[in-house]
């Protein structure tokens, strides 16, 4: 398991509290940001700045079991579909039942601002989004560790016991 951080957009407290649990956690922390960032991680990967370059080395250092923060709903659908985990660095876990919703929803707002339309950008970063972010974080880690800590039965014979 690794913790992978689209640092491009990632808030400063949600980026150093993630590389902290990592290390209390002894979990990889890699942060994934195009050159122009100063970012500081015992693992960080600069790449250029071609449009989607960070997006397309996070899901190719991607593995199953993995948790991704990102801000990007297409990218955490690549993920997802990798059987990693993603959440955004408010807090919220994008989940597999909700991402198609999420993502027809950020097509009807681009079509809209294509046309001409405004639509509202993020809200500033509350206390409220830092603890969400915290929590969430810290329950998915718990999850992730549970799966790979359970006893493997694949292993175990199917066949009936001889009398």
């Amino acid at each position: 398991m690794k913790i992978i951080i689209d640092a491009d957009a990632c808030p400063k407290e949600a980026l150093q509290y993630a590389i902290k649990t990592g290390r209390k956690n002894s979990i990889e922390v890699v942060t994934v940001a195009s050159f122009n960032h100063n970012i500081e991680s015992d693992r960080h990967i600069t790449v250029g700045n071609a449009s989607q370059e960070a997006d397309l080395k996070v899901i190719n250092i991607t593995e199953s079991g993995d948790i991704v923060i990102t801000q990007d709903w297409g990218l955490a659908a690549v993920i997802l579909a990798k059987k990693a985990s993603a959440m955004s660095p408010f807090g919220a876990e994008y989940r597999q039942d909700k991402i198609d919703f999420m993502l027809e929803e950020r097509e009807i707002k681009a079509k809209f601002r294509r046309g001409g339309g405004r639509t509202k950008g993020p809200a500033k970063r509350t206390q409220e989004d830092e603890n969400k972010f915290r929590e969430t974080l810290d329950k998915i880690i718990k999850r992730e560790q549970s799966r790979h800590t359970e006893p493997s039965h694949a292993s175990e014979s199917k066949m009936p016991q001889r009398q």
